[in-house]
């Protein structure tokens, strides 16, 4: 059964990974689609991302969604046959965090394709993946595993907007058109935003933030000052969604946030400085968002019922023997938005 796995940087490899039995609350589940995210790819190019690296080799992946194969005593929730999309979290529901009701804070969270834990908790992108019973979460009627492979980041979006506050009759900011940004533009547009900016360097990636509902785009890297018009009078932005992790990006959405707006920070980069005069003086929230908990079930239903459309998002579905063409077209951010893995 093939696997796709990271050894070290650059050091990506297709590799036969046998499937155990499922134990006692534990299912096997057939992998028909995994999505590459940008964590994927540090490990790819880096070996890791800040302190964190990869010690032992690991299979990447936590964007997947299969049909169940077999299942252990003691699981009801699904049956061989059924679709499902793999929740990538694992929180142990026991700790602090997790009785604080802060369960995507965990303070012993197994967390698929990471290696923030030693022995690092290997993820999904692998033919067959026995795992707990309690990440296969049952496909709602008429949805299919290539779209359920995007509720992942898709909740991830949704525990940013739940940050953000009402989004109805909104002006919205999105800096960064990868991924999350433009998953960001579609819930936005769900939630009633009467305006969607968005930003980034380059056009390519743009152009799917306006087939995702942007109503204005703007490509900074090709000159000018798109921004200044907004920052005109303390700003008209009543919310951002910061999705680069670029300090230039955060300083120019302070510029155009209003007066007690609200920044949600998604992105993640370098440490940066904090432009703490200007959130002082315009009086602007800026609130992290770190990963979901109930968004998960919520986003396969928004995927079911057509509330959120990820088809314009897709760039190309390739199949596991040339997994390291999908993660170096994935790499591409002008040629490539989201690239799905099948298995």
């Amino acid at each position: 059964m093939s696997a796709v796995i990271i050894h070290a940087a650059h050091d990506l490899r297709v590799e036969a990974l046998e499937a155990p039995p499922p134990g006692a609350g534990e299912v096997t589940i057939a992998v028909g689609r995994g999505g590459i995210c940008g964590s994927d790819l540090h490990y790819y190019h880096a070996g890791g991302f800040g302190a964190v690296r990869v010690k032992a080799p690991m299979v990447l992946g936590h964007e997947a969604a299969g049909i169940v194969a077999a299942i252990g005593p003691g699981v009801a929730h699904v049956a061989p046959g059924d679709a499902v999309a793999i929740n990538p979290s694992l929180p142990c529901g026991a700790c602090a965090q997790c009785l604080a009701g802060r369960p995507n804070h965990c303070l012993d969270m197994r967390f698929l394709g990471s290696a923030m834990r030693t022995p690092h908790e290997g993820g999904a992108f692998r033919a067959h993946f026995t795992t707990a019973a309690a990440r296969a979460v049952k496909l709602p009627a008429g949805l299919s595993v290539e779209v359920a492979a995007f509720a992942e980041p898709l909740s991830v979006v949704l525990h940013a907007a739940g940050q953000a506050g009402p989004l109805l009759g909104a002006r919205v900011l999105v800096t960064g058109s990868g991924p999350i940004g433009v998953l960001a533009v579609a819930v936005a547009r769900a939630g009633g935003a009467r305006q969607i900016v968005v930003t980034d360097l380059h056009p390519e990636p743009l152009a799917i933030a306006t087939a995702m509902g942007a109503t204005e785009t703007h490509a900074l890297a090709e000159g000018g000052d798109p921004m200044a018009a907004y920052a005109r009078d303390k700003g008209v932005f009543d919310l951002v969604f910061e999705a680069s992790g670029a300090a230039p990006a955060l300083a120019a959405a302070l510029a155009c946030t209003r007066p007690g707006g609200t920044i949600v920070q998604l992105g993640l980069g370098a440490e940066i400085a904090l432009p703490l005069s200007a959130l002082v003086a315009r009086e602007v929230r800026l609130v992290g968002s770190f990963r979901f908990h109930a968004e998960f079930s919520h986003a396969l239903a928004l995927l079911a019922n057509g509330g959120i459309a990820p088809a314009p998002m897709l760039t190309e579905v390739i199949p596991v023997a040339e997994a390291r063409r999908a993660f170096d077209l994935a790499s591409n951010r002008r040629a490539a938005m989201k690239v799905q893995i099948a298995f």
